[in-house]
């Protein structure tokens, strides 16, 4: 009867701990801190030709093309920017100036095959734009 009874205490214990734990709330009242991940913002959907024509044809948005300069060079989009996405985070500014200093600019970001635009799309958020796209491959375009 005893081990019964020592069971359930110990048992009980373990399950308010639990449940103690999974609270979010401080224990001194304040509101919760939202985790580094949960607080960086997720841009705009990835990889949808439709959007990015609507951004760019009917509100402006900054066409930014991360390949190298030579494949800019070989071939881009009309009317895209060329900055090498191992570049974008180191000119920022001249990307602000591009978008009138708006972090709610929209920007769509394109590569060869979209893995370059979307560390490029990485670095723009981290940097505080907020409307930002990966197209993917220029061929989505």
């Amino acid at each position: 009867m005893l081990l019964a009874r020592t069971v359930a205490r110990s048992s009980s214990l373990l399950i308010a701990l639990a449940l103690a734990g999974c609270n979010d709330q401080p224990a001194d009242g304040s509101p919760p801190k939202e985790s580094p991940q949960s607080a960086a913002p997720a841009g705009l959907p990835d990889r949808d030709p439709a959007l990015a024509h609507r951004l760019v044809e009917q509100e402006g948005a900054l066409l930014l093309d991360v390949r190298t300069p030579e494949e800019y060079e070989a071939g881009h989009v009309d009317g895209a920017r060329n900055i090498p996405h191992d570049q974008v985070s180191a000119r920022i500014d001249e990307i602000r100036s591009w978008t009138d200093g708006k972090g709610d600019a929209p920007i769509v970001v394109y590569c060869r095959s979209g893995r370059r635009s979307g560390m490029a799309k990485e670095a723009l958020l981290e940097a505080g734009f907020s409307k930002v796209t990966n197209l993917g491959g220029m061929g989505n375009w």
